[in-house]
Formats: C-alpha cells, structure tokens, sequence
C-alpha cells in the first residue's frame, strides 16, 4: 500500500457499510498510538482524565518502554472528531505504542489532534478530570486506583481482585497479561491493590455518587482474575458476588450491575443473580476449539471449552439470554504460530461462533486484541492482527445480529456511529444508532 493512510482508506472504499469511524478506531485500537509530551496528561494532579491501568496494560511496551508516558500518563480515553473524512464523535481506549504511525500532538494553537503519516486527520478531545478523581478515601487512596471510570465515565471498573489464579505458561491465557501488569505497577511503585476491600470499594462509590451529578456513571463492572481455589476464604460466586450485595444494598438501583467471571455451574451463576448482579459476563474469549485448548490452557485444564459454552448457554436460563454477553478477544484467531493464515478463514470460523450463541437469543461483544508485549502471543505477533480482519469482523457482527434479530445488548450505552461509548471495540460504534437506547 505504500502509507498506512492508503491502507485504510482503501478498506474505508472496500467496506463502505461499515462506519468510517470505526475503521479508524479498530486501527488505533489494535496498533496503538503514539503521544506528543504536549498531549501527555499531568497525572491525578491535572485537569485531564489519566489513563489509570483498571485491569490490563493496554500497551504496546512495557512501562520502562514507554518514556515519559509512564510519568505523565496519557489520557484514559480520547475522543476523535472532524478533520478530512469528517469524522464523528469516536471515543477510543488509549493503548499507547511509540512507534504507531498515529500521533497525538497538539498544534502551534495547542489543540490536540490526530496525525497520521504526519497528516492531520481529526481533531482530539480528552476526558476532563471528574470532580470525584479530586477527593480520596479516608485512608488516602484515590478514587481511580479503587474505583476508576471508563467509556467517558459511563462505567466504573471494579477490578476487585488484579491477579489471576491461571498462573505460568502452562494456566495462563496466551494474550493476557493482568499478572504482569499487576507485576509492573508494583515495581514502578505505584499504588495498585491487588484485592480491593469491600468498604474501600463502598466509601468510592459513595464519593462517585456525591460529585456525579449529571449522572453520567450509569453501570460498574465486577471483575479481576480467575479463581480456581478461594480468596479471602471466599469461591469465585462468592468472592465477586459479596461486592454485588454490598453495593446493592448501598446504592439500591443506581447502576447496571455486571459481573465479568468464569463461565461457572448454574447453582453459582444463580448466587450471582441472587447478589444483585443483572449482566453476567462469562467470556469465552475465542471459539476455535484448537485455539481455545492452546491459548487459554488453564479454562481447558479446570473447564474445558464444551462445558464452558453449556455453562454460557445455561447462564441464560438465570438471567435470561439478553443479559448474558461473553466476550471475545478479537484478533486472536490470526496469532501465530497456530491461529488462522487467512482472513477468510478466520472469519468463517469468529461467524460460527456468533452464530451458535446469538441462534441461543445471546449476543456475544469483544473487546479488540492488543498484543502486550509481556505475554507469549504478543511476543510473537506484535503487530496483531490485520486491520482487515477487524473491519470484516464488524460487517459479519452486524449481519449475524440482523440474521437473528438481535439488537444491542444492554449495559453498553448507545449504539451507533457519532454516540457509542464502548471504548475497546467497535461493536457498537456500528450498529444502527436509530434504536432506542438499552437499558
């Protein structure tokens, strides 16, 4: 192609039902982004949101690696507008990479934008501070180490415990890398919790609830690592599902409770249900059945991929099948050495996978692939997957949705270009955005 401008716009041509926007973020999302010192936030002290590493790294190198972005953070998320293919309002995880093609900087008038082989191709917005980032907790900790918001503050990530139980090569899943990042905050001395206490996590709450006074935070999401043995004396319902019940009965109805978990037995999920949990998230992360056995050797070693989806699809019966979203890593499926070699075929078998749990009534979401540099397949694959499959991978969604009759799954903000939130994919940058907004 010769730019990576001709490149994308070439797939814009190639693909025209698919968001203009969406392209643009697929590509920032999966490649990375690069940061101007003039773009760089100035930490919790600033009048810009820092990005505030709720669960993995997100990155492209590891915090040594990233020069001054690892003392002034970026910011969480950026907000792309504008410029030469009048782009919508686009909100994108910040996924920092100093050697993407994509520059933040800002001009001689000092307004951000978006360059792109040096061409300034959007103007940039960022998350403003929120009032409830300047208070702490009476023991001093902030409110975006215990509580941090995400999608322009629509959702509070509770990653309630940072490690995962999977651990080492032969349990941990081949792209995730929340030890590592665990690991790596530690060293560099910052603060970051590995379980979070459940008043800590009230006394945050209580403090978001104070200041938010537009409302904007409208769900929070519980998760963390798995659990194969116990924490703090608690299984994996429990543990997860004691932060529900404590912040039900706190805050009765204020947010969309959701629990992001292993795919567990209906007995646990029910737990969950009876917590207050309304959106359970039992990820299945890749549906190729090789795949699967190869890159998440600890789900198939303690569950196995077959019970996995009968626990999904049994989950449904609890919550009911809108409220039960797994989610996938995409992009995975064209990791080497063993993922697909072709897009085609890395599509054909996503597609299948779509359509075995949407024919189901549930509505699977993904979450882009970007290949941290710490775990066994961004090692090997640095550069992801291509564009291509991520653009195609948005028109087989779409269409799978309209096959069965779906529509947006709850818990996600707005759907549609120039109004979704959901900031780590674009699934719903392109659905149809004249629908009613979910629940």
């Amino acid at each position: 192609m010769g730019s990576r401008t001709a490149l994308v716009e070439d797939l814009m041509e190639r693909f025209p039902h698919v968001p203009r926007e969406a392209v643009f973020k697929e590509d920032l999302l999966r490649g990375g982004v690069a940061f101007d010192r003039s773009a760089l936030s100035d930490n919790e002290s600033g009048d810009v949101k820092p990005k505030s590493y709720f669960i993995f790294s997100f990155d492209h190198g590891t915090l040594p690696e990233l020069g001054e972005a690892a003392l002034r953070r970026p910011p969480e998320e950026i907000i792309l507008t504008g410029g030469p293919y009048d782009l919508r309002r686009t909100v994108v995880s910040v996924r920092v990479n100093p050697a993407s093609p994509y520059r933040v900087a800002a001009d001689e008038e000092g307004l951000l934008g978006l360059y792109l082989d040096g061409r300034r191709i959007a103007d940039v917005g960022v998350p403003p501070m929120p009032e409830y980032y300047r208070h702490t907790l009476s023991n001093g900790k902030s409110v975006m180490e215990v509580a941090p918001t995400i999608q322009w503050g629509y959702l509070i990530y509770l990653t309630v415990f940072r490690v995962c139980q999977y651990f080492g090569a032969k349990e941990e899943c081949q792209y995730c890398d929340i030890n590592h990042n665990w690991r790596q905050h530690k060293a560099a001395g910052r603060p970051y919790t590995g379980v979070k206490d459940v008043e800590e996590v009230l006394e945050a709450l209580e403090i978001i609830d104070r200041y938010d006074t537009q409302k904007a935070s409208t769900a929070y999401t519980l998760t963390g690592g798995a659990i194969t043995s116990k924490v703090a004396g608690r299984d994996e319902a429990d543990f997860y599902g004691h932060y529900a019940r404590a912040i039900e009965e706190r805050f009765p109805g204020r947010w969309i409770g959701k629990v992001v978990a292993q795919a567990l037995p209906k007995a646990d999920v029910q737990r969950f249900k009876d917590y207050g949990v309304q959106i359970y998230h039992p990820n299945f992360e890749v549906w190729d059945r090789r795949l699967f056995e190869l890159y998440c050797p600890g789900k198939e070693r303690y569950v196995g991929r077959d019970e996995w989806h009968r626990r999904i699809l049994d989950s449904a019966e609890v919550f009911g099948a809108r409220n039960v979203i797994p989610n996938f890593v995409a992009g995975v499926e064209m990791a080497e050495p063993f993922g697909f070699t072709t897009v085609d075929e890395a599509i054909a078998s996503t597609t299948e996978g779509l359509r075995f749990f949407m024919s189901h009534g549930i509505t699977p979401r993904f979450t882009t692939w970007c290949p941290e540099p710490t775990t066994p397949l961004g090692k090997a694959n640095p550069q992801g997957a291509p564009l291509e499959y991520h653009i195609r991978l948005l028109q087989a969604y779409r269409q799978t949705m309209d096959d069965f009759g779906l529509s947006s799954p709850p818990g996600y903000g707005p759907p549609g270009p120039g109004r979704a939130v959901f900031s780590v994919s674009s699934f719903m940058d392109s659905l149809p955005a004249d629908e009613a907004v979910p629940a």
